[in-house]
């Protein structure tokens, strides 16, 4: 397959607090959160990975869509190189509320999970990912 970037748009309908392995105890309010994340080799299975409610907890956003509260609303994705990930979480942190270091262990971001209001900017410079789960 191949290799991009995606954003998750994730909505949560309630507050929640998470153990969020390294980070530890973080709070989420309720409402619309954008994740960016990369694969560069097979973006489709990455992106089915995350839809999956039983899986080992590995990356961050892992455990924030373990719970019931997280549900994947649309996923958006462009084929680059890695280098669009972090350009992409730029983006989101000029109109977001970053959630610091969250899913960014690997970069210099602030964060690649943002707390946002909108997504749709992204609708013309994106595809839409469309699968059964």
């Amino acid at each position: 397959m191949f290799k991009g970037i995606y954003a998750l748009i994730i909505e949560l309908d309630s507050d929640v607090c998470l153990n969020v392995g390294a980070l530890g105890e973080l709070k989420f309010k309720k409402g619309l959160y954008a994740y960016v994340g990369s694969a560069q080799a097979n973006l489709l299975y990455r992106i089915k990975r995350h839809f999956r409610r039983e899986k080992r907890l590995f990356w961050h956003i892992d455990y924030l869509l373990s719970n019931n509260a997280a549900r994947i609303i649309k996923v958006l994705f462009k084929q680059t190189d890695k280098s669009g990930e972090c350009a992409l979480a730029t983006f989101f942190s000029e109109r977001g509320e970053p959630i610091p270091g969250f899913g960014c262990s690997d970069c210099r971001c602030k964060s690649h999970l943002f707390h946002i209001t909108d997504y749709h900017m992204l609708d013309e410079t994106m595809q839409t990912v469309h699968f059964e789960t």
